[in-house]
């Protein structure tokens, strides 16, 4: 392994971590400089392409959960990444995979699996395409497959 390649890892494991913990901490102006301009996120409800469109999947999470009125929104939402794999293609694109677990009010809340693609953008690395899979959901679930 060359140490471009461990350069690689660490600015993309931390990539991941800033994603979490913005996404979490409702700080989406951190959040969308994550993102390739061109970036894809696909989730269960559909393919998101664009930084425009990836970044109203937050503001519409943010809506429905942090209502002041409702009591049923989370105090707190923490997402945990584990078993992060990276593969360095080259200098300017990557591939990961790692599950996830999500923590609300009500515990665990719900986990999956994030597939992403990286690349490189003005010396950054950036996603380029994040498809979350969610395996299963608590019967509390705050966000359930209804």
């Amino acid at each position: 392994m060359e140490l471009s390649d461990v350069i690689a890892r660490e600015a993309i494991r931390d990539l991941v971590a800033r994603y979490n913990a913005n996404g979490d901490s409702g700080r989406f102006a951190e959040v969308r400089k994550l993102f390739a301009d061109d970036a894809v996120m696909v989730l269960e409800d559909g393919t998101y392409s664009g930084i425009e469109a990836i970044m109203s999947i937050f503001t519409t999470a943010k809506d429905t959960l942090a209502t002041p009125t409702d009591a049923a929104a989370p105090a707190y939402l923490r997402h945990m990444t584990a078993t992060h794999q990276i593969d360095v293609i080259d200098e300017s694109t990557a591939r990961g995979r790692c599950y996830f677990q999500v923590l609300t009010c009500v515990g665990l809340d719900h986990w999956g699996r994030y597939v992403d693609e990286y690349c490189m953008v003005d010396g950054e690395w950036k996603f380029a395409r994040r498809q979350v899979t969610v395996d299963g959901y608590s019967s509390a679930s705050l966000f359930g497959s209804d």
